[in-house]
This record gives structure tokens, sequence and C-alpha cells, in this order.
């Protein structure tokens, strides 16, 4: 069970990093909104989806990298760079640490 559960973090993060248009000024990225996005792609566990969505918030990943992330329009879950996926170095930097805390923090 808990392989499992690491495993669909690790597969989280590409899931919620594909590219999509770009918009002109969207409204800022909620902690409610990626945690929907993160259970929209495959992370079915609420509990575990707003505790991973509270860590990706809280690592200060900007509002431009959030909105990649919670954009589904590409599905490139298959993608292992996710700065080829449009994030910057330092938000690509920040969910990588993220998602190490998720599998720590998370899956106890």
């Amino acid at each position: 069970m808990r392989i499992s559960l690491i495993a669909a973090a690790l597969v989280a993060l590409p899931l919620l990093t594909a590219c999509g248009g770009g918009d002109d000024k969207p409204a800022s990225v909620s902690q409610a909104e990626v945690s929907k996005a993160l259970q929209n792609g495959g992370l079915g566990d609420a509990k575990l989806a707003d505790c991973a969505a509270k860590i990706f918030v809280d690592e200060g990943i900007s509002q431009d990298g959030l909105r990649l992330m919670i954009k589904n329009d590409t599905k490139t879950a298959a993608a292992a760079d996710i700065e080829a996926l449009g994030m910057t170095k330092d938000d690509a930097d920040k969910a990588r640490a993220a998602t190490n805390k998720i599998v720590s923090d998370c899956l106890k």
C-alpha cells in the first residue's frame, strides 16, 4: 500500500506540469485548485491530495508555476524533466523539493 502511494505521489508531479496555452492575467491559483488538479490527475485520495497541495504552495512555487501544474491540456505524464514542460528552473527545483516532502510528510 505504501509503495503504491509513493508511486502515486511521484506520478502526480508530471501529470500536473503539462504545458497549456497562456492566459493574459489569470487569477491566483489556490491550494484547493492544486488539490483538485491532483485528484483529477489520478491521485484519488483527497486527504493525500490536500497534503500535497499544501506542500506545493508552501514551497513557494510561483503563480505561473502553479498554473502550469494545474493544466492538464496535453497530459504528458511520461515527461521526466519538468523544466522542459515550461517551469522555470527555480520553480522546477521547488517542485522537486515539494515532491520529496510529500513522500516524507504526506505518506505516513
